[in-house]
């Protein structure tokens, strides 16, 4: 082999997994010691043991997140759920505002592998679907939903297709709920309370910088959490708002 071909990154199909912790900002801004040495319990006994029971390899870790990738889709979503519902059963018992939950997104796609760490199509969609999943739950792309569904006991609401930011084309995207007796007919129709209502839309951000990117985010998050706060009103977040 020439060295030009020694040199080529690996490219191959693979499930990615891609989590973060919902107001990880509000939490550090907080309970910032408590939050990290919780957060680095929950990694210890959930997370790193989930991954490995289900083959699964840690890519990498931030902040407030992780990128895992599995060769096989059902590994990659029965993974996901065990770290939510271990997580659930962990952390759920204090006060809503300090609770560690996760979002999560999984997408199946062509990656690129150089220095251990993964890029490209499988790794952006996953990205932008655990973005719009809520705190303590899933949402996956179609390829995941088709190659999951009927595989294990869990159920999948459509959300449509979605226009996910950086993403050339639509995405089908669907929340994976618990057992299947207790998921809602796909599409059924909102209930909205009898009150006024608010829709917190994504900030963009203009400056070039795609590190504003986060801090653009985390407003969001900050800004959505305290209007919840408020009782007379009833908050659309974000990830709810349909792209146009």
């Amino acid at each position: 082999m020439n060295a030009e071909g020694r040199n080529r990154p690996e490219r191959r199909l693979a499930a990615i997994l891609a989590a973060d912790v919902a107001g990880y900002s509000r939490l550090i801004g907080a309970v910032e010691e408590g939050t990290l040495n919780r957060l680095r319990a929950i990694r210890a006994d959930v997370i790193d043991r989930a991954i490995a029971a289900h083959r699964g390899r840690l890519v990498k870790t931030t902040g407030d997140g992780f990128l895992v990738e599995f060769a096989s889709v059902v590994d990659s979503l029965r993974c996901a759920v065990e770290v939510q519902r271990e997580n659930a059963g962990r952390d759920g018992g204090g006060p809503a505002d300090r609770r560690i939950e996760f979002r999560i997104g999984i997408h199946q796609g062509d990656i690129v592998v150089e220095d251990g760490d993964i890029f490209g199509d499988g790794v952006n969609v996953a990205a932008r679907l655990e973005a719009l999943a809520e705190p303590g739950g899933i949402c996956v792309s179609a390829r995941v939903q088709e190659d999951a569904a009927g595989r294990f006991d869990v159920g999948f609401t459509d959300l449509g297709e979605q226009n996910l930011k950086n993403i050339a084309r639509p995405i089908r995207v669907y929340r994976v709920g618990s057992h299947k007796a207790s998921m809602p007919p796909a599409q059924a129709p909102l209930l909205l309370p009898d009150k006024p209502s608010i829709a917190v839309l994504p900030f963009q951000n203009i400056s070039g910088d795609p590190e504003q990117e986060v801090f653009a985010d985390g407003m969001v998050e900050d800004i959505t959490t305290a209007l919840s706060k408020l009782r007379w009103f009833f908050v659309i977040a974000p990830r709810a708002v349909p792209s146009t």
